[in-house]
């Protein structure tokens, strides 16, 4: 039937879309490695996502999780460097790292027609990487001087600061890295925890894409055969040592003409049924752009660019943020509007109107990232190392289409209380 161009079509809010979430597929190499992948997408692309239980919660000296993650991609006993990142730009493929709290991963990007000709680099790395010293001293010397420049930033040190009086300096969600801490890690400490967590170490991969047809055939060819999960890698949980004192006012810059505010408090993991409803009523405070906060302090008041709180996804207990750089002269009455901004939400209703707008943003939000199968792997990974189920999935989708104003006075009763915040200032 043609399309009647004299009328315009259906808007459909997404409040009333039935949104599912496309279940993956699962195995399990030789070397017990498990396996979740989902096959889909227009274009001959992939990805690999190793994930290794190697973050800076298993070190045992700072930046040494970090370094090694890092490095891998600096050296093995076959190749060095620029041989590594020649094999894989021949054939068009990129390979990332990232450390975090409790994992780290490598992610290899490449066309479906070349994983054969990359997987065996990827397999080098896990299994023979060999930290070169001047590979080493290089690494260490650019991140003395990158961290030379944001140490003159305010935003820089906000976010450090914020970090350790929520959970202390020595709490993987609280510590950083100084000069020395760059200085202090030798090759031993990489290759000891490359041998632990890395070589040895408890892996899960995630893929995604166009597959070859022989894909399980040479995951277990290169990836099976090495010797992960040989370890039992525990466990590990630290302590959380707030700081005593909950008001802070830091002189970075003397001359500086604006300052960088963080205003946070604890909030509980994913697991927590507050957690779902409450991502709602951030969306409301200051969530998105057209949140109360971004209105009233950047709008109306003109007090800043943009302001913004979110709930931080780490895995044992989350923060609740928010962050702003504002001119040095109002971020007092910035501060003062935030906590006013609190207070109608643990008074007033919020209406119907604006309610329906940000359940349209959240669930809208949530079919944008479903969009792919590189996006749908990674919410699984998400809810796979958080060891949460599709039920979770569509447990949110059914909080945010029904929650009521009544509900979300509650929570803001309960969690947007102003002594419960830590509030840092820094110039």
């Amino acid at each position: 039937m043609a399309l009647d161009r004299h009328k315009a079509p259906v808007i459909k809010d997404a409040i009333d879309f039935d949104i599912k979430l496309k279940p993956y597929q699962h195995f399990v190499l030789d070397n017990q490695v498990e396996v979740y992948t989902y096959e889909g997408g227009a274009e001959p692309v992939m990805l690999m996502d190793m994930v290794f239980f190697a973050g800076n919660s298993y070190e045992d000296k700072n930046w040494v999780a970090a370094a090694t993650n890092f490095l891998l991609k600096n050296g093995t006993t076959k190749k060095n460097a620029f041989e590594i990142n020649e094999a894989f730009e021949f054939y068009g493929a990129h390979l990332s790292r990232n450390c975090y709290n409790e994992t780290a991963t490598i992610a290899l990007h490449c066309l479906t027609k070349y994983f054969k000709e990359v997987i065996p680099v990827v397999s080098e790395l896990i299994s023979e990487a060999n930290f070169p010293e001047k590979e080493l001293q290089i690494y260490q010397q650019n991140l003395i001087q990158r961290l030379s420049l944001n140490l003159k930033k305010s935003d820089f040190i906000a976010n450090r600061f914020i970090d350790e009086y929520l959970f202390g300096i020595d709490h993987p969600y609280g510590k950083y890295a100084m000069q020395e801490d760059y200085k202090n890690v030798t090759l031993a400490d990489l290759t000891a925890f490359y041998d632990t967590y890395y070589k040895h170490g408890k892996c899960i991969i995630f893929m995604a894409g166009k597959f070859p047809s022989d894909m399980q055939e040479l995951l277990n060819k290169h990836i099976g055969q090495l010797p992960l999960n040989k370890k039992v890698i525990a466990d590990v949980t630290h302590p959380i040592v707030s700081a005593a004192q909950k008001q802070y006012s830091v002189v970075n810059d003397a001359s500086s003409v604006q300052g960088s505010i963080r205003i946070a408090r604890h909030f509980p993991n994913r697991h927590h049924p507050d957690f779902a409803p409450t991502q709602v009523l951030n969306n409301i405070f200051g969530g998105f752009f057209g949140s109360r906060l971004m209105r009233n302090i950047r709008e109306d008041k003109g007090y800043t660019y943009g302001i913004h709180s979110y709930i931080q996804n780490h895995v044992q207990q989350c923060a609740w943020m928010i962050s702003t750089d504002a001119g040095k002269d109002v971020c007092k009455p910035t501060i003062e509007e935030v906590y006013k901004e609190m207070k109608i939400l643990r008074e007033e209703l919020v209406s119907e109107d604006e309610l329906k707008l940000v359940k349209n943003y959240v669930l809208g939000g949530l079919l944008g990232d479903l969009d792919g199968p590189f996006q749908i792997i990674a919410r699984w990974k998400s809810y796979i190392l958080n060891d949460l189920t599709d039920a979770y999935f569509y447990n949110t989708i059914d909080v945010v289409k029904s929650i009521q104003p009544e509900q979300l006075k509650t929570l803001a009763e309960q969690y947007l209380k102003p002594e419960d915040f830590y509030e840092l200032v820094v110039y």
